[in-house]
């Protein structure tokens, strides 16, 4: 089960959002998304970053083939023997 996210309000001054909103489309993310990858390789860079943090998505929407994983279960003999 995925942990729940922290919302976070965030002042920005225009034109700097709207350069990381460019920067996010060119990217196929969202300004939201940007924002969290960018964290996150500052974090790295720093050595800063918790080793417990899952994985970011890549960019672009998700295939069809991870939404399905999702959608299912990892090891469906386990549901199996647990019913």
């Amino acid at each position: 089960m995925a942990t729940e996210r922290k919302k976070l309000l965030l002042r920005l001054d225009p034109a700097v959002y709207d350069a990381l909103a460019r920067w996010a489309s060119d990217e196929l993310r969202s300004a939201n998304a940007q924002i969290e990858f960018l964290l996150r390789r500052a974090l790295s860079d720093a050595g800063r970053l918790p080793s417990g943090v899952g994985k970011m998505r890549g960019p672009g929407r998700p295939t069809r083939a991870s939404a399905r994983e999702k959608q299912q279960p990892e090891n469906p003999e386990e549901e199996r023997e647990e019913e």
